[in-house]
């Protein structure tokens, strides 16, 4: 029987000061507008959250500890695979690991003879001998038992009859969405809530570029969207629980209770089963950590006020919009 998880905050998640100036501001102009806006993962200079292609920082283990809450509550509507994707999941595994000792081997090694692999992360203490291929090696399958050591949600599309379907997914924090509603979904189906980017085309092309994908290219894009206090888990299921918080949020307590959310979204080729990897690693900002930065607080500002009411609607702004814009017309930093 599925348990009803409890929708809950994460306090660890406050940034030091380190956080707040590697956080993915996703706005270069003072106005938004859907667009596919891909750029190479993993390139991004030092210290970055883009240096390398998967992410580690100082929420790690708080993130850790939240996934595992989450599906020993709920892991049926969670880490979901369709039998044909076993293969995806080791080129998950392969990948993730190859690039996680070699971006942090202080954190991770991974020695490899032939099939016979050793794997450690110090982080968690974890240390695993197993048999590349052979999930009876492993305590879990493949893809839940590397994705709970990392940041992020992972999905993995499987690439057959000139379509990409979502056929794999290891999902604990999604913004509203649900990976039980959409496992098996084509990717235009599963983005069909967006509004305005279907006619724009934007999907279209999206799946085009996707479809072609080589092998060691991975590329990412930012999404955003707002979240009442510093909560991970917005799943669809759970909008009873925390859709509710946006009726407390006001001008004058928008600085500590409402968070932008950014997705940064890793889209990689695997190599074996010729998927493809969609990953979301999220990080989340409080209001009034974002104003420290007074060219943020601006433009943020600006954005707000020229969305139109399609996108304030979809971004779950409708009833938090003017909140948030009179907050940071009073509390930017000159």
């Amino acid at each position: 029987m599925t348990m009803i998880l409890e929708s809950k905050t994460v306090p660890s998640l406050r940034n030091s000061a380190e956080a707040m100036r590697r956080f993915p501001f996703p706005f270069s102009t003072d106005s938004y507008g859907y667009s596919v806006n891909l750029t190479p993962a993993g390139q991004g200079e030092a210290g970055t959250y883009n240096e390398h292609l998967f992410d580690i920082d100082e929420h790690y283990r708080a993130e850790f500890d939240e996934r595992r809450r989450i599906l020993s509550e709920d892991h049926g509507r969670r880490y979901l695979t369709l039998p044909h994707m076993m293969e995806a999941q080791w080129d998950f595994l392969e990948m993730s690991m190859t690039h996680l000792a070699a971006a942090y081997p202080e954190s991770f090694t991974l020695r490899q003879e032939d099939d016979f692999w050793h794997w450690e992360n110090y982080l968690l203490g974890i240390t695993q001998d197993f048999t590349f291929g052979d999930p009876s090696t492993l305590p879990l399958e493949p893809l839940e038992w590397m994705g709970r050591q990392m940041q992020g949600d992972f999905c993995l599309l499987d690439q057959r009859e000139g379509d990409l379907y979502l056929d794999a997914g290891l999902v604990t924090f999604p913004a509203d969405w649900s990976l039980t509603f959409d496992l098996g979904m084509t990717f235009e189906e599963w983005h069909g809530p967006v509004p305005l980017a279907h006619p724009a085309g934007v999907f279209t092309r999206a799946k085009k570029f996707l479809m072609n994908l080589e092998i060691d290219q991975p590329w990412q894009r930012l999404n955003w969207t707002f979240t009442i206090g510093p909560r991970l888990e917005t799943s669809s299921e759970t909008y009873h629980l925390w859709g509710r918080d946006k009726s407390g949020v006001t001008a004058e307590n928008a600085g500590e209770q409402v968070h932008l959310r950014v997705e940064a979204q890793v889209l990689a080729r695997l190599p074996r089963s010729h998927g493809v990897l969609f990953s979301i690693r999220t990080y989340l900002i409080r209001l009034d950590e974002l104003a420290t930065n007074p060219e943020w607080a601006q433009r943020l500002g600006r954005v707000l006020e020229s969305l139109p009411p399609e996108i304030t609607d979809y971004k779950g702004l409708t009833d938090t919009r003017e909140a948030v814009m009179t907050w940071l017309k009073h509390n930017q930093l000159d």
